[in-house]
Formats: structure tokens, sequence, C-alpha cells
């Protein structure tokens, strides 16, 4: 029995780093066409070249922080838990301070409302 959940750990350890192995290539990937696509864009002078930047970075962000925590999974130490701990604060950060910087950005090229009444698409008249 010991033998048969050695091998199932194997296994299971093998497939968790594929997947982190996996999840990591995809965030690289999307950093790489966004820079390039960003590029494009500003050449082209677009004003929406921040947003279209911002928006793949936090994709990317997304992509990573899903393989650090299937990292979580393999984790044998606790200063190794400390270090993804910190990791993955750090990217959360990130990722929250990109979508604020996503949000302003579509606020002031007017994509996005001011006020969450116009949101829905009602019209409020106030007395």
């Amino acid at each position: 029995m010991e033998q048969v959940l050695s091998s199932v750990q194997v296994v299971f350890e093998y497939i968790v780093e594929w997947a982190i192995l996996l999840c990591e290539v995809i965030g690289v990937a999307v950093i790489v066409v966004t820079a390039i696509k960003g590029v494009i864009i500003w050449l082209k002078r677009d004003p929406h070249v921040k947003l279209e930047i911002a928006e793949g970075i936090a994709t990317a962000l997304t992509f990573k922080m899903g393989g650090e925590l299937l990292r979580s999974v393999v984790v044998r130490e606790w200063s190794e838990l400390l270090i993804l701990g910190a990791i993955i604060v750090l990217r959360a950060l990130m990722t929250l301070m990109i979508h604020f910087e996503i949000k302003s950005e579509r606020r002031t090229l007017g994509d996005l409302p001011d006020k969450p009444e116009e949101k829905q698409g009602k019209k409020i008249i106030r007395l």
C-alpha cells in the first residue's frame, strides 16, 4: 500500500510541475505578445495603448499567479512557503494596481462612465 501511495505522489508531483510550467509559459507568452502589440499600437499613435498594455499585463499576472498557487501544492519547507506567500502577495498587489490603472485610463478615454448609475444605462433625473 505504501508503494502505491508513493507512486501516486510521484505522478501527482509530475502533473503539478507540468501545470506550473504551462501556466508560467502562457504568462510569459502573453507578456511578449502584449509588448509587441503595444509597440504596434504606439507606432499608430492610438490613445488606447496604455489600456491595451495594462490589460495584457493583468492577464499575464493572472497566469503567473496561477503557477505560484500550483507551486504551493508541492512546498516542503516553511521557508519555501514564506517566500511563495510573499510572491503571491506582491503579484496580487500588482494586479490590483493595474486594474485600478485600467479603470482610471478607461475613464480618461471616456470608455467607462464616472457614475455607477450610468453604467447600467439608466438616466437618473434629479430634482
